[in-house]
């Protein structure tokens, strides 16, 4: 019987580069727009990001998926934590990846799933925006967060566009300072600091918000036609009139998407409902709908995440490893002595 191979973040590292992360999103989009990737909506525990007990400030999404054009099935065991995690220092995001043989249900592997989450993130954006804006190969950002996924979020752009020019925006200004100097080689212009929000929002083609904002940052009136604003995660981040307003909503997942993020409040309300999505990125990954006259449009596109595009990424990670003989091998129904390959 199978063994299940174990891998850990240093080695998914060298596994999996940006450009591969990008292309296996770009499949996995496209599988699901033809109905090949089975992904029910995330389960969530929270452990006091909103909730008033228990007080952890995190929480943790369960996310499972089944990947048609890999004939893989897997979970994400992912989330977010302040608090106690952030005063050890650690990382904000937390994930393990459990894959399994979806004929008969044996599990054959585990690994990390930060690195996959960040990079995937960075993906589902750079193919997005690549469908909407098709044809077009270069573009000029304007960037909400300077974290690590503001990063992952640029180097999966440069995969794709040459980017002419990116302006980002933090709180912080020393970590934009930080951004600007690390993320020089990806950006083919000018990296320039914002001093105000509204700067990060002018005269751009895409706008992209990676914060942890519970806020309405992003103004109705700041964007301009021919843009396309990617309000990320589970944050609301962007104001509600722009939502309102947007000539064109995008999704990844209509269900999960009408329920978590930006649009939640606007279900609740009956304003925004399943009639207002105009169509999914899996649909137009396949040219089943396309965005025309995108130049002239204002569009809100929100790849919140699914299960899919990290189950596809660790399923290449995990034929990687084994074309390598890397990983660590475990019998967890045997004697649990663990082995290299």
């Amino acid at each position: 019987m199978e063994q299940t191979i174990l891998l850990n973040q240093e080695e998914i590292k060298e596994l999996v580069t940006m450009k591969d992360v990008v292309n296996l999103v770009d499949k996995t989009f496209q599988d699901m727009g033809r109905e090949k990737t089975v992904n029910p909506t995330k389960v969530l525990l929270d452990l006091g990001e909103t909730a008033a007990y228990p007080p952890y400030e995190g929480f943790m999404n369960a996310m499972p998926a089944y990947i048609g054009w890999q004939d893989i099935a897997g979970i994400k065991w992912a989330g977010g934590l302040l608090g106690k995690r952030k005063e050890l220092g650690l990382p904000y995001i937390t994930s393990m990846i459990l894959l399994i043989n979806p004929q008969i249900g044996n599990f054959v592997s585990v690994m990390d799933g930060a690195f996959i989450t960040n990079f995937r993130t960075g993906a589902q954006t750079a193919n997005a925006l690549k469908y909407i804006k098709e044809g077009q190969k270069s573009i000029k950002v304007g960037l909400y967060g300077a974290g690590m996924q503001g990063r992952t979020q640029t180097m999966a752009l440069a995969e794709v566009f040459e980017i002419e020019e990116l302006v980002v925006y933090d709180i912080y200004n020393e970590a934009a300072e930080n951004f600007k100097e690390s993320m020089k080689s990806y950006v083919k212009g000018n990296i320039t600091v914002a001093e105000n929000p509204q700067q990060a929002a002018q005269n751009v083609d895409t706008i992209i918000c990676v914060t942890q904002s519970k806020d309405s940052f992003l103004k109705d009136e700041w964007v301009q036609p021919g843009t396309v604003v990617f309000p990320m995660g589970s944050y609301q981040e962007v104001e509600n009139e722009f939502i309102l307003n947007a000539d064109h909503i995008v999704v990844d997942h209509i269900e999960q998407c009408l329920h978590r993020g930006v649009l939640k409040d606007l279900n609740e309300q009956g304003k925004i409902t399943e009639e207002h999505i105009d169509a999914t990125i899996g649909e137009l990954a396949i040219g089943k709908k396309r965005i025309e006259d995108f130049q002239n449009k204002r569009v809100i596109c929100i790849p919140i995440g699914t299960g899919a595009m990290d189950i596809s990424v660790a399923k290449f990670a995990l034929d990687e490893a084994k074309k390598r003989n890397m990983g660590k091998a475990f019998d967890f129904l045997g004697t649990g002595e663990v082995s290299s390959l």
